[in-house]
């Protein structure tokens, strides 16, 4: 005679468990905050002047990026205006610059020029 399940348990933990089908396919979307989206899509030479820029003097080529911006230069942010869209950028420098001292912002910066490079890689 088999024992007969207990309160807290159901028959379906009772069954063997089956594989998982094959052929699944997951889709993985990176989200991003609002500074990160608000990164410009430059031409690449422009680019990888901000990345230089962003290595040595953290925060200039992002402040430099953010006039792209004003330029026309289109962002992961298009429901938001273009000053809105500026002054992030421009939050995203002054950030950078402030906190180069204890050497967060430096590593922010060139990972933030580096961002610049690979949206522009995938612009043009």
């Amino acid at each position: 005679m088999d024992p007969s399940p207990k309160d807290g348990e159901s028959a379906a933990a009772a069954e063997p468990s089956r594989a998982p089908s094959s052929g699944v396919v997951v889709q993985v979307r990176e989200k991003k905050g609002p500074l990160r989206a608000a990164i410009p899509y430059m031409p690449f030479p422009v680019a990888v002047i901000c990345l230089f820029l962003n290595t040595f003097v953290p925060g200039l080529g992002t402040f430099v990026s953010a006039f792209t911006v004003l330029c026309g230069a289109r962002t992961d942010l298009p429901d938001r205006h273009m000053c809105c869209v500026f002054w992030l950028n421009i939050a995203a420098a002054l950030i950078q610059i402030l906190t180069a001292i204890v050497m967060v912002g430096w590593i922010m910066s060139i990972f933030w020029g580096m961002d610049m490079v690979i949206l522009a890689s995938k612009y043009s």
